[in-house]
């Protein structure tokens, strides 16, 4: 989402990282619009429950929803010194009928808080889909390579074979619970409602010459106007700020998921056996030529650490609000919410084109495996050689010794593994089929069954729950 304003700094998230629809969701217009419509429901539901307000003032305000004079309102925050109030002042001059009865009753918090419950609640579901999007492609993607050897690694060493589709699949089921949490966060999240200055709901309660059930029912009718199901039980002035930690938490669980599949694409690909997409015209490296840096993942792990880092500061926030409300909570929360939301944007909008375009080379991936191979294949011809006959310790010493050499040639000389050549030399291994125990589809296991199974248990289901949003196009920025 580029800008064309070059005299003042703008956010790397927002200029090469996040999409369009992600940036307008954190932008003035998206965020001043959702606080003409908080005022608008309070103000229906207030008349719904007998507050002298006419249809006439009703229908001015919904008539000006969106035309926000953005101008004026900086004008009267710099009178003011309240942004609230300014929008109130700006609003009324455009709904001059309904001036009298905007904000009737109402906090601050009750317009900033609510708003950003609603559009971090529109934020999570953007991200949802898009985390789906990532599934299904990492899912097909397992399910084509689902039964292709490779050289496993453990502690970055070689250890027993699995598949590539079976590697992708590790990455996808991270995604998949990444995806259930913030489902489980969207479906949990609570609406302030309409609680007043310290959460007593006293000015409502004035307002309705002491009708406590009128209070409760104006609460649950502004926050089913909202689509909103569950309220805060209780608040000070504002919801409880460990909302927002859940929130960028949940943000950063995808972080490091992304962050651990980037770094394994990245030690892969200096392999050659799995690279990021790389375009026709791409330039590697300015000085050589001959480059093709994973610049998509480096991009993401980096992005990754920044959500990270941003995981502690909702934490802080939570723990240091004093009493009913303190406002050392705002300024923090106007940065960490939108770029927690927009570098994890931007790490799927990656992440969707990477998984989308992995190149995979069979043929290296066959050579570190036929490379490796022997040594673990001894013990599989360790029986094969006693089922024809031979003494098991003996057979053990003299594969012991034969491996040993053989990773002498290896590791000292740089030579080729030799170990099999040395073994068919040897006559207590005359009678193995040496081709029949190297066949490499004998040491994965169930890895091709594993991905079957998951991608029809998991993954499926996962995309049938988000058909419509797969479809829609993402776009990787610079």
């Amino acid at each position: 989402m580029m800008t064309n304003n070059y005299d003042v700094y703008v956010s790397p998230l927002v200029e090469r990282n996040a999409s369009a629809e992600m940036s307008a969701l954190f932008g003035a217009q998206k965020k001043f619009s959702t606080w003409r419509k908080l005022w608008l429901e309070l103000a229906k539901a207030e008349k719904k429950m007998g507050l002298k307000i006419s249809d006439s003032q009703i229908k001015q305000m919904a008539k000006h929803l969106d035309d926000i004079d953005f101008n004026k309102a900086a004008k009267y925050e710099k009178k003011f010194r309240h942004d609230v109030m300014a929008h109130v002042y700006t609003f009324g001059d455009v709904a001059p009928k309904a001036a009298p009865i905007m904000h009737l009753g109402a906090t601050s918090c009750y317009i900033g808080d609510n708003a950003d419950l609603l559009i971090m609640r529109e934020a999570m579901q953007l991200i949802a889909a898009k985390l789906a999007a990532v599934i299904n492609l990492l899912g097909k993607f397992a399910t084509k390579y689902s039964d292709l050897p490779t050289l496993g690694f453990t502690h970055y060493q070689p250890a027993q074979l699995t598949t590539v589709g079976k590697r992708a699949a590790l990455w996808c089921y991270e995604f998949v619970l990444d995806l259930q949490e913030i489902e489980y966060r969207i479906k949990e999240l609570h609406f302030r409602g309409v609680k007043g200055t310290t959460g007593t709901q006293a000015s409502f309660l004035e307002l309705f010459e002491g009708n406590h059930t009128k209070v409760k029912q104006l609460d649950k009718a502004v926050a089913a106007a909202f689509d909103f199901k569950k309220i805060c039980a209780v608040t000070g002035q504002t919801y409880q700020r460990k909302t927002d930690t859940q929130i960028v938490n949940t943000l950063a669980l995808i972080a490091q998921s992304a962050h651990k599949m980037c770094n394994d694409i990245r030690l892969l690909a200096n392999l050659k056996e799995l690279e990021e997409p790389f375009e026709k015209s791409q330039i590697g490296s300015s000085a050589m030529a001959y480059k093709r840096n994973p610049m998509r993942c480096e991009r993401t792990t980096a992005l990754s650490r920044f959500v990270l880092s941003l995981a502690t500061s909702p934490a802080m926030t939570a723990s240091e609000q004093w009493l009913e409300r303190t406002l050392d909570d705002s300024a923090n929360k106007r940065i960490v919410i939108p770029e927690a939301f927009l570098a994890v944007d931007g790490i799927l909008q990656i992440l969707i084109n990477v998984a989308d375009g992995l190149v995979v080379y069979p043929k290296v991936i066959a050579s570190r495996v036929d490379s490796e191979l022997p040594f673990m294949a001894t013990e599989n011809i360790l029986m094969a050689a006693v089922k024809a006959g031979g003494n098991r310790q003996q057979l053990h010493e003299k594969i012991r010794l034969h491996s040993h050499a053989a990773a002498a040639q290896v590791k000292q000389f740089g030579k080729p593994n030799d170990l099999i050549d040395r073994l068919k030399a040897d006559m207590d291994f005359a009678k193995i089929d040496f081709t029949k125990v190297l066949n490499p589809q004998k040491y994965i296991g169930r890895a091709k069954q594993q991905v079957d199974e998951f991608v029809k248990g998991v993954v499926n289901p996962v995309c049938r729950k988000y058909q419509k949003e797969l479809n829609r196009k993402s776009e990787l920025n610079v």
